[in-house]
């Protein structure tokens, strides 16, 4: 109607007039509301969809609305025609890893892999093919990255000679991580950043035999201090090649297991954008590690669910492969060390207490039973003084406090978790790729009653994860390591264990699965929004082309998904 071109009117007309227009919009409104929402709304079906759902296990077709989420589930007639006209795929809910590191991932991504690397010459090798793709790389302001070296497989303990006997290495400014992340190997350029006398550091190590070179876990912030970091416009870039290659494998979400502020900042910046493709779970990581600085952050949770920030990550103790956990009883082959603690048992009860009466999940980094020791107590002293008046397993239920990794846990420990349901982090893939050296370190018996449980931890809701890129983050690489307890590299397990390393504690095949859609989803406080299939439920999902339950298990080894779906969005197409 022309607004403009209206007669005069007298009141009671115009009036009339009014009423009408008005009953008439909002009858126009509420058909284009009807309309919108059909005609929006987009219908798939396959061959088959798990929901995970315990109503109705399995459908064939499922509706999304234009906000992202599942608007119904239902079974299609095999004589309908959406039943007939039906994919060829079968759809499952997208898969989350309960514990990686996006940016670092990305970083991986961008620098030298040395994972799998045998000797000094295969390292030099591969920095000196990386440096002809990036002949920038290795200046004092662009420092040449690398993760993935492990002296167990080298046969000792690197050193920064070990890079200058190769002539265009020798005066780069080069830092390559070992494989657990948890030490530093640098170049003689950089050493001679530092001080002459470098001291001794507590809550790290120093190593000085056979020679200088690398520094393991507290004892990395002085050299981490000095390396010049990326600028955003980098981090971007480690974003977008990260999101790109979880979604190719499956993912669809993750659990960010340490995040600085200044790169929670920019994730908020990024969530929602067009290469923003994974949803994010963050644990906030102060900048200066263990510490409580509620002033630097805020709880966060976009609407649309790409991102969440409502956790704290606190460091218990270092890594096993490099003698840093943190052990009641001396290393079985290095009885001079227990291992060391990042933080004394006092301070983190404290920090834990603080950040918990904040409002935020509390989630330590515990890998030696003296770490998941205090990781407990820690999380005991907290739950009760914020539910003193109820048992601390309701009070656990709420708040879900959780152990990243929970490696070795000593029995009474292990029964403290049960009893309060403190949350397990677990990652399948460690217990693998540790196993042939675990019980050098810990002894069979100190191996046999605490090391790597799966199955004798399931009451407590575990979260199954990766810990990417300190394993690869393909998520049926885990499954298969849970299900089998064997290697998905080579599909066996130990010596003297071929068929499975520790079997007994082996999950079954819908356990892992669950481990890795439902376990994130308590774990995250996302439950019934995320690793379902149910209306209201973000529409988040994975095409494979055979049910994960029809497969030979070897055949997980070499899973290539077909699509990934984000929020009813396809973010990964295999053809």
């Amino acid at each position: 109607m022309d607004w403009l071109r209206l007669p005069r009117l007298g009141r009671d007309t115009i009036w009339l007039y009014s009423s009408a227009l008005i009953v008439a919009a909002a009858g126009l409104i509420k058909l284009r509301q009807g309309v919108v929402d059909y005609a929006y709304t987009e219908t798939y079906c396959y061959q088959s969809v798990r929901t995970n759902s315990a109503v109705e296990p399995y459908v064939n077709c499922f509706s999304v609305s234009p906000t992202g989420k599942f608007s119904k589930v239902f079974r299609a007639g095999a004589d309908t025609d959406l039943a007939r006209n039906a994919s060829s795929g079968f759809a499952m809910p997208g898969l989350w890893d309960g514990h990686g590191h996006l940016l670092q991932y990305g970083e991986f991504l961008n620098s030298v892999d040395l994972f799998g690397s045998t000797s000094m010459d295969d390292v030099r090798s591969r920095v000196r093919k990386y440096l002809d793709r990036n002949p920038g790389a290795g200046s004092k302001e662009e420092w040449l990255r690398g993760v993935g070296w492990d002296q167990m497989v080298l046969g000792k303990m690197p050193t920064a000679s070990d890079l200058a006997v190769d002539k265009e290495l020798k005066d780069l400014y080069i830092m390559l991580d070992r494989v657990d992340v948890h030490c530093i190997w640098v170049s003689q350029a950089v050493l001679d950043l530092l001080p002459e006398s470098i001291p001794d550091v507590p809550g790290g190590e120093v190593v000085r035999e056979p020679g200088m070179g690398v520094f393991c876990d507290n004892a990395m912030d002085m050299v981490m201090g000095l390396w010049p970091k990326p600028d955003n416009k980098k981090k971007e870039q480690f974003v977008k090649s990260a999101m790109g290659k979880l979604n190719e494998v499956g993912l669809v979400g993750i659990h960010d297991a340490g995040v600085t502020p200044g790169n929670l900042n920019l994730f908020k910046e990024l969530a929602g954008g067009p290469d923003w493709t994974v949803r994010v779970y963050a644990m906030i990581e102060c900048y200066e590690r263990n510490t409580f600085c509620p002033d630097e952050v805020e709880r966060y949770t976009s609407p649309d669910g790409f991102l969440s920030i409502q956790s704290v990550k606190l460091f218990a103790d270092g890594a096993l492969g490099s003698w840093g956990s943190a052990l009641i009883d001396p290393y079985t082959d290095r009885p001079d060390t227990s291992g060391s603690l990042l933080v004394n048992a006092s301070e983190l009860v404290y920090d834990t207490i603080a950040w918990a009466n904040e409002g935020y999940q509390v989630n330590i980094h515990a890998i030696g039973d003296l770490a998941n020791r205090h990781a407990v107590d820690a999380m005991v002293a907290a739950l009760r003084l914020l539910c003193p008046y109820e048992p601390l397993s309701r009070c656990q239920s709420r708040h879900r406090f959780r152990i990243e990794h929970s490696q070795i846990i000593h029995p009474d420990d292990q029964a403290r978790i049960h009893a309060i349901g403190i949350i397990p982090s677990i990652q399948p893939t460690h217990a693998t790729s540790d196993m042939t050296y675990a019980e050098k370190r810990l002894g069979k018996e100190r191996t046999a009653k605490e090391a790597y449980r799966m199955r004798s931890l399931l009451d407590a809701k575990p979260v199954l994860g990766s810990d990417f890129p300190v394993e690869p983050p393909n998520p049926f690489q885990g499954i298969y390591a849970a299900v089998t307890r064997r290697s998905p590299h080579t599909g066996r397990g130990t010596e003297d264990s071929p068929d499975g390393w520790y079997a007994e504690e082996a999950l079954e095949l819908d356990q892992a699965i669950r481990g890795f859609t439902e376990g994130p989803a308590y774990g995250g406080f996302t439950k019934s929004k995320t690793g379902i299939i149910k209306p209201g439920a973000f529409a988040d999902w994975i095409v494979l082309d055979a049910p994960l339950d029809s497969l030979d298990i070897e055949e997980l080894r070499e899973l290539k998904v077909r699509e990934t779906w984000v929020g009813g969005k396809k973010v990964y197409s295999r053809d």
